[in-house]
């Protein structure tokens, strides 16, 4: 009796394709482009705090600023053709773009069939964490530059307020920079500032380094002068649960610190280093000012920006932040991948920060005197 031949056929599973057809890395690029963006949106609070604008076909962007105007009574029979002072006053700052900032991977396709977890997805993240900490230092280096500006309205009897100054503590050492005391009574100082410059109370916030989050935290209890909105593990979350007169406070280890970003040790601090830092904890700032190459607006220079910042408060308007791209992902595939046996990962953003109205800025410092303008 003859066997009759049967053919067994198996049905693939690709999970890169889209509907079961088309290209089997389709999805790939996706999955990438999401786990990048979910690491740069949740570390960057700057994006959210700053004016942001998007910018098309061109290299800059023009904001207008407009200045106050009086009142005047009127005199019966006379023509009303504007105030005779020919107010409002009417200033401009431009916003360019700075060249493109990138941060990328090259994987492996062999490490990538070895690994027992998903490569992509980890270095997808840390290249969208790279991204929002840049993005974060260079508006946060804005804010400051703007606290220790005069108003861009110079005409005479019209001239606006500037930027604000305010030393935290009475004594020369930094360690009054984490004093919970001493910030309740600046973020007071500052909010009466602000109220006096005409300065609207609507996003009003302030960012700390973490250390003097916490001691304003630890003491909310008892000070009675801290106002939250929560308690518990959400009070210790740091999203600007807590507030000081309407202020709301965030803490990021992006902000210039005592000549660092974000913490520093030993010294007059106070603080004791916990071991173990690594590379990038209490990074030195670095020279970001015009001259350095990819920097098309001034973020100062290390010494310029100094050594006794120590926290910002401002309103919404005290800085911009121009983008022209991104942020975006880019992957090889093709040809690129064969010759290559990988894919080069990318992530990419255009844009470009600096300060806006001076009055809505507020720098903290410590020490006998305010940080220089630059």
């Amino acid at each position: 009796m003859a066997q009759q031949n049967s053919t067994l056929t198996t049905s693939l599973t690709r999970p890169g394709q889209a509907n079961s057809a088309g290209d089997a890395r389709a999805l790939y690029l996706k999955l990438f482009s999401g786990e990048m963006f979910k690491g740069f949106q949740n570390n960057t609070i700057a994006r959210d705090l700053i004016m942001k604008r998007t910018l098309q076909n061109g290299k800059s962007l023009q904001f207008i600023y407009t200045g106050r105007t009086k009142s005047e009574f009127h005199t019966p029979g006379n023509s009303i053709l504007g105030n005779s002072d020919g107010a409002p006053p009417v200033a401009e700052k431009t916003i360019t773009i700075d060249d493109l900032l990138i941060s990328s991977a090259f994987v492996y396709n062999l490490d990538e069939v070895l690994s027992h977890y998903d490569l992509r997805s980890e270095i997808s993240r840390k290249i969208g964490y790279a991204l929002a900490e840049k993005y974060d230092r260079l508006a946060f280096r804005a804010v400051a530059r703007g606290a220790r500006q005069a108003s861009p309205i110079t005409k005479t009897n019209f001239v606006e307020p500037g930027g604000t100054q305010i030393r935290v503590g009475s004594t020369t050492n930094d360690s009054d920079a984490f004093n919970s005391s001493n910030l309740v009574s600046a973020f007071y100082d500052a909010a009466a500032a602000l109220d006096e410059k005409g300065v609207t109370s609507d996003g009003r916030v302030g960012v700390l380094n973490p250390r003097q989050y916490y001691e304003l935290i630890q003491a909310v209890g008892s000070n009675g002068l801290v106002n939250r909105d929560a308690q518990g593990t959400a009070l210790q979350g740091g999203n600007g649960i807590i507030e000081i007169a309407g202020i709301k406070i965030y803490k990021s280890m992006n902000i210039p610190f005592l000549g660092k970003y974000g913490t520093a040790y030993g010294g007059t601090t106070g603080v004791t280093a916990p071991g173990n830092t690594g590379s990038f904890v209490s990074e030195t700032l670095e020279d970001a000012s015009g001259a350095q190459t990819g920097i098309n607006n001034d973020y100062g220079t290390a010494a310029e920006v100094g050594a006794k910042s120590c926290g910002l408060i401002f309103q919404k308007e005290a800085a911009g932040m121009v983008e022209a791209i991104g942020p975006q992902v880019q992957v090889t595939s093709g040809d690129v991948s064969v010759v290559y046996q990988g894919d080069v990962m990318l992530g990419r953003l255009a844009c470009g920060a600096d300060y806006l109205n001076p009055a809505a800025s507020v720098e903290l410092y410590v020490g006998a005197s305010a940080p220089s303008a630059f």
